[in-house]
């Protein structure tokens, strides 16, 4: 992967497209725009992608994405496993979940990848084009305006605050974005009740299944393997984890082992709480994607929730679908305010669909009337539902993880020739 040289402090640059958020939306539309011949600027604000506990469930829809780029067998080679089923374990027992063989796509399954593995590989073929510049710890502060339209970014970068100026600014910078702040736009809370606690832990029996998710007497731990560890997260009642610390260390991963014994003596791992991150689950989305020469995508637009695994799968989509319907209009320098409302017009109800199916997951799994603080609430109803889940659900549940309501497909042509000299990695 290449980056961009630091600009100076005072500079000012011009470009077609400014994209804030180095993120899984972000890198994939910059790369998909620079293949298309557009003049594209990625600010990432970190200074690189390796960052612990980020989503990396990559789905079928975002493989078969992969697939029609070339870029599929390099991607498998990163990707940690891959799972055609998933499993659930209700209070010891193994429950069948959703299932992907019978999807119409080249992979039929899902991977588990790092997702900083995946950025890299996406920011480094994208620095093939000359035309794709990547600027790392560049934080866009404020968006520049000329009455209405949003002309450009401040963006304090490592040399000092310098201006980049486009015909299109994208906020791609998640569900903290500093541009839909900037905007003033409004956001609408679901109220989602939990919240994540993510650690790893060290693998030290032989526990290698498709199990994604196990919950007993109460409380639900994810396991994603990682090979000779699991990036694992315990589910708690949100704004409970000072609660929790207060409980100790060692309460703690005695909660872990009444969940998963064969853990054993892997937890010994999590000795401080600094190895212990907390993710506040957010499910919210927003009214108005699109303002005049703004376009705001993934998380910015719509945070979603762990549940499903769907993120960063519905974040790429978003970018492919931008890029179907502006590149051609960026690469002729004429993007209307009714061009990025397409966007919203096309992504909007499949991202809404899908939040709606984790209120319901929410609503099912953690909506009891278990004390704040105790183990969430877990009904004989859904017990029940779960052993007696039918093929015809697993199967429509593989559909709605593995596709998405609106999966897209690259439309957008090869125009820019890649750089005569290799890419540095």
């Amino acid at each position: 992967m290449s980056e961009s040289r630091p600009p100076l402090s005072g500079s000012q640059i011009r470009t077609r497209c400014c994209i804030v958020g180095g993120g899984p939306a972000g890198l994939f539309l910059g790369y998909l725009l620079a293949r298309a011949g557009v003049e594209v600027i990625v600010l990432e604000k970190h200074k690189d992608f390796l960052r612990d506990f980020r989503g990396d469930t990559i789905h079928p829809s975002t493989l078969q994405l992969l697939f029609e780029l070339g870029l599929l067998d390099e991607f498998l080679q990163i990707a940690d496993k891959h799972f055609e089923a998933l499993n659930l374990n209700f209070e010891g027992q193994q429950i069948p979940g959703p299932y992907f063989t019978h999807l119409p796509t080249e992979c039929k399954f899902i991977t588990f990848a790092p997702q900083w593995d995946f950025l890299n590989m996406i920011a480094s073929h994208a620095s093939e084009y000359p035309n794709f510049h990547l600027h790392l710890q560049a934080e866009a502060k404020h968006l520049i305006r000329d009455g209405e339209h949003v002309i450009g970014v401040k963006v304090n970068g490592l040399e000092g605050e310098y201006e980049i100026f486009s015909d299109l600014v994208v906020g791609a910078d998640g569900r903290g974005s500093q541009m839909r702040i900037d905007a003033n736009v409004e956001v609408i809370e679901k109220g989602i009740p939990i919240d994540v606690l993510w650690f790893r832990v060290g693998k030290q029996g032989d526990i290698d299944d498709n199990t994604l998710a196990r919950i007993k007497q109460g409380r639900m731990l994810i396991t994603i393997d990682r090979g000779d560890y699991f990036q694992a997260g315990l589910i708690i009642h949100k704004g409970f984890f000072d609660e929790i610390k207060q409980e100790g260390l060692e309460v703690f991963r005695n909660r872990i082992l009444d969940i998963l014994p064969d853990l054993g003596e892997g937890v010994a791992e999590i000795d401080s709480w600094d190895k212990v991150r907390l993710l506040t689950v957010q499910l919210n989305h927003i009214t108005n994607w699109a303002q005049p020469g703004l376009l705001l995508i993934g998380d910015a637009a719509h945070a979603m929730s762990p549940v499903g695994g769907v993120g960063v799968n519905l974040a790429v989509q978003d970018a492919v679908a931008t890029a179907n319907l502006l590149a051609d209009k960026l690469y002729e320098g004429v993007v209307t305010l009714a061009d990025l409302q397409e966007v919203q017009n096309r992504r909007e109800r499949p991202a809404l669909k899908t939040q709606r199916m984790q209120v319901f997951a929410h609503q099912r799994l953690f909506g009891g009337h278990s004390a704040p603080g105790k183990p969430v609430s877990i009904s004989w109803g859904l017990r029940k539902f779960a052993r007696l889940l039918a093929p015809i659900l697993r199967r429509t549940a593989g559909k709605l993880i593995g596709l998405g309501f609106l999966p897209e497909h690259i439309q957008t042509p090869e125009r820019a020739a890649k750089n005569s000299t290799p890419v540095a990695p």
